[in-house]
């Protein structure tokens, strides 16, 4: 009887043993096949918005938001990200910040999106600033550089664009002055919105001790104004033989003719959102825009060198057939297309964990990432510390028919 009861009880342990040990087995594989879903995501779809400027001053820049479409197109025509299809619900706020508040609360309430990706301005950022964070929803590559949308610390879930920041550009234009015309007499055209006071602020800075004498004028626009022709004419009258036009493609375009009109040639530096081939240049005329310098961190596929190049080819062929009526060459549509594919990277980095805070942690989480279309070197860096993706760029100056490269990658 004991030897039973023994054989009994061991049996019952064995039993046991192995009913545990086939838990053990079977709970980390359920677990490793949980799924955490945030708001406008399921087991088919992740739902993302934007605002773009579809209407309005700077409607041209409204072909981000068109490309970023077609290119999510693509990835769910090729079976999505991890089997879900992307829906991206871009609405027109018309570059007015209370309507860009009523048409994000639209998308966060109402539409239930998981995040904002790259919604586009200045002031329309601004708007939704505290309120995204407040929320806790992403806010991720928007379509704007001001440094104040770079900062971990306040303001944790809005991360910039692929660009370096508004400030860092503009030291980068001072540094190529002081190589190149270190006399100069510099006259800066601005915004009078954060943009501008901006690169202002980044000029100064990069001229450094020099700044005082070699700033000898200025003016301010506003995004609304139907000409500019009077400000142009009393830069040209200081005696500057520099000009820094600080403005969107519609004023940058202007003040290429009204130079042109005053046979004024001084050295024109213009931000990289007036350097589209077709969008501004074609417009004005080349003969008019011939020696302009900008800066660039992004290939041009309209540039003989990168004919061959793998990358150029793909670009090319995606806007051939999913964006058929667009500017190729337009830079804004490379950039996009850039910016749609780190957004499908840091998705496909998620997983099966789409919420809310895995997105903002795999977004905070991504090393030298090289983007197909980006210049060689010019690489995608985020950590929980550091939100500037892009730190370095590329001087560029029109010849007359493309943008050559001028010297080395310049940063920060």
């Amino acid at each position: 009887m004991t030897a039973d009861r023994h054989r009994g009880e061991s049996t019952s342990c064995s039993k046991i043993a192995l009913n545990i040990a086939l838990f053990m087995t079977v709970v980390p594989l359920a677990l490793a096949g949980t799924k955490e879903y945030g708001p406008g995501v399921t087991d088919t779809e992740i739902k993302l918005g934007q605002t773009m400027p579809y209407s309005g001053p700077i409607s041209a820049l409204s072909t981000v938001g068109k490309a970023q479409s077609a290119y999510f197109d693509m990835i769910n025509a090729e079976g999505g990200v991890n089997g879900r299809k992307i829906k991206l619900i871009s609405l027109d706020d018309g570059y007015n910040p209370a309507k860009t508040v009523e048409q994000t609360r639209k998308l966060i309430e109402d539409e239930g999106v998981l995040a904002l990706f790259s919604p586009l301005g200045t002031v329309t950022n601004e708007a939704i600033h505290k309120y995204v964070n407040d929320r806790k929803v992403p806010h991720l590559f928007i379509a704007n550089n001001l440094l104040r949308f770079s900062d971990p610390e306040h303001y944790p879930w809005t991360i910039p664009s692929i660009r370096p920041s508004f400030y860092h550009e503009a030291k980068a234009y001072a540094q190529y002055i002081l190589r190149n015309r270190p006399n100069a007499k510099i006259a800066i055209l601005h915004g009078n919105e954060d943009t501008g006071k901006e690169y202002l602020t980044g000029l100064r800075d990069g001229l450094g001790a020099r700044a005082q004498s070699m700033l000898i004028a200025e003016a301010t626009l506003d995004v609304f104004d139907p000409s500019i022709d009077s400000q142009i004419i009393a830069l040209h009258s200081s005696g500057a033989d520099t000009l820094v036009t600080i403005a969107g493609p519609k004023h940058c375009a202007m003040a290429m003719r009204k130079l042109y009109d005053l046979q004024w040639k001084p050295l024109h530096i213009v931000p990289f959102f007036c350097s589209a081939l077709k969008a501004v240049l074609e417009s004005v005329g080349y003969d008019k825009a011939e020696g302009l310098v900008s800066s660039a961190v992004a290939k041009d596929p309209g540039d003989p060198q990168w004919r061959d190049d793998p990358a150029t080819k793909e670009y090319l062929a995606w806007a051939k057939k999913w964006f058929p009526h667009a500017d190729q060459l337009d830079w804004d549509n490379v950039l996009s297309y850039s910016a749609a594919q780190l957004m499908v990277h840091v998705l496909r980095q998620c997983g099966d964990d789409l919420s809310r805070d895995n997105l903002l942690r795999q977004a905070t989480n991504v090393k030298d990432l090289q983007l197909p279309m980006m210049l060689p070197g010019i690489k995608v860096d985020l950590s929980p510390a550091d939100y500037l993706p892009v730190k370095s760029m590329q001087m560029i100056r029109f010849d007359g028919k493309r943008w050559a490269r001028v010297g080395e990658l310049v940063g920060r």
